[in-house]
């Protein structure tokens, strides 16, 4: 039987048609040096996209247009006129939204049905949400002490700020970054990740379409190690939004210290699953194993480190192997594929890497580890699950950022305390029980910004989205998402 392969949009044929240019000042042009580069299919390793490559000198140019639209009036259009434009936004990428889920699949390998149901709703959320606090981001009155005087504050948009995303989640990234800044009234200099640079570049010619004057969204796609440092040392930057690596994150801290520019970061994660032995094995199994190889345990929250009480390792270990080896991996515009190929070349010898050192510090492999049968070509590699894992091995310790399990046990609450913590990062944790008395316990000794229980992958646009210790600075997503564009100013008035 043929498997259906989701067609290209007539859109999608043609923007991928033609070399695809930046969006500076309202204007798509190519980059000064001419110098472009390659989109490379993860199914299959070949280019099917070119995409000017930016230099230092279009970062300038970006942070110039950016700067200019935001003295021109943007930070003080009404709100009213912001949340209009966003709401049209995402009116327009609904009504585009095939024409993302199949870019998005296409240059990060995703399976085309998480793109649909998760990242463009996702991506169309957050900038309805955000519509509404462009009304909403007020100051207050403090009553002060000394008589005779009226103190009150002010939320002003912090300026031009630059937003580096990553290639996991290309479109709703764009949209987590953008919407607050745009709400705020900041201006933006929008840097995609070399690896899935186009769903950003279609958003441009939506925002566009929205009526956003010309310079407020600037998009420059180029490498990190030159377009991505150079926005983030700019002077005339007065923010940089980074999601991505650990590393890359402590990269962007230097960078910004020359003219001390604010920094938030969403970064990498360890998170661990826990399981107690009270809880139903049959829906843990199916949780766990989608926790870690939803979009191919390529996200920072992915649930990489299960944790289960000894009493019921082997049966969940046993169950989680058999889901793992029924996923189906494949191209991601291929309708039947559950799990998609690695981003990268250079992805999939990174977490072959974390195999390798797996199998020699002693782990064992209980399913997976290899190319799947019959993809030759691509990215590829087969969901897979490690038994005998100690904290101490570097599988357990650092980010893999693939679909990789590390299976441990632990026999009392404080061991497993000791264990879900002992980490650099605190982004997620997850706890199944039917014990809420004892979830809630566990839950506030977690060293994670976000702890779900009884569930995984839960997100709202009002919910804020951040991490404890190396996962990051600040919260995205929700009202404290929307004020870390902005500045507080206080305002002293002598009434007397």
């Amino acid at each position: 039987m043929s498997i259906e392969v989701s067609p290209l949009v007539d859109n999608v044929k043609a923007f991928l048609a033609q070399p695809r240019p930046f969006l500076i000042d309202g204007k798509w042009i190519a980059a000064r040096s001419g110098a472009t580069f390659e989109s490379l299919d993860p199914a299959t390793g070949e280019v099917f996209a070119t995409v000017s490559d930016g230099g230092e000198k279009d970062i300038d140019a970006a942070v110039e247009s950016a700067r200019r639209a935001f003295d021109r009036g943007w930070a003080q259009a009404p709100g009213a006129e912001r949340a209009r434009l966003l709401n049209r936004l995402a009116d327009l990428i609904e009504a585009h939204a095939e024409e993302f889920a199949q870019l998005d699949s296409l240059d990060s390998g995703k399976p085309i049905s998480l793109a649909r149901l998760a990242d463009v709703p996702t991506a169309i959320g957050h900038f309805r949400y955000f519509s509404g606090w462009a009304t909403k981001l007020s100051g207050e009155t403090i009553p002060v002490s000394v008589p005779g005087f009226l103190n009150y504050t002010v939320r002003e948009p912090i300026g031009v700020v630059g937003l580096i995303i990553p290639w996991n989640f290309p479109v709703m990234f764009a949209a987590v970054k953008l919407a607050p800044a745009l709400c705020a009234g900041c201006t933006v200099v929008l840097k995609p990740a070399e690896q899935t640079p186009l769903s950003a570049l279609r958003l441009g010619e939506l925002i566009q379409e929205a009526g956003f004057p010309d310079g407020v969204v600037n998009i420059v796609p180029g490498s990190g190690e030159i377009a991505g440092a150079a926005l983030a040392s700019h002077p005339d930057v007065d923010k940089i939004a980074f999601t991505g690596s650990t590393e890359v994150g402590r990269k962007i801290i230097a960078a910004a210290a020359g003219n001390l520019k604010k920094v938030s970061l969403e970064l990498g994660g360890k998170a661990p699953n826990i399981v107690l032995p009270d809880a139903d094995l049959d829906v843990v199994a199916d949780a766990a194993a989608d926790a870690i190889f939803f979009n191919q345990g390529e996200a920072c929250c992915a649930g990489t480190r299960l944790l289960v009480h000894e009493s019921c390792r082997r049966e969940l270990v046993d169950e989680v192997a058999k889901r793992a080896s029924a996923i189906k991996v494949g191209p991601g515009l291929q309708s039947d594929t559950q799990m998609g190929p690695l981003v990268s070349q250079e992805q999939l010898d990174r977490v072959g890497g974390y195999l390798e050192s797996g199998l020699a510090q002693g782990a064992r492999i209980v399913t997976g580890g290899g190319r799947p049968a019959g993809l030759e070509r691509g990215y590829f590699l087969e969901p897979t699950v490690f038994e005998d894992v100690e904290a101490s091995m570097t599988i357990a310790q650092e980010e893999i950022f693939g679909p990789v399990l590390t299976v441990m046990s632990w026999h009392d609450i404080d061991d497993l305390v000791q264990k879900a913590n002992d980490t650099v990062y605190g982004l997620a944790a997850g706890i199944w029980t039917n014990d809420l008395k004892q979830a809630h316990a566990l839950a506030a000794r977690m060293k994670a910004g976000t702890v779900w229980i009884n569930c995984w992958n839960a997100f709202d646009p009002g919910s804020p989205w951040g991490g404890y210790r190396q996962s990051g600075w600040g919260r995205e997503t929700g009202r404290l998402g929307a004020e870390q564009y902005t500045e507080v100013k206080s305002v002293w008035v002598n009434m007397n």
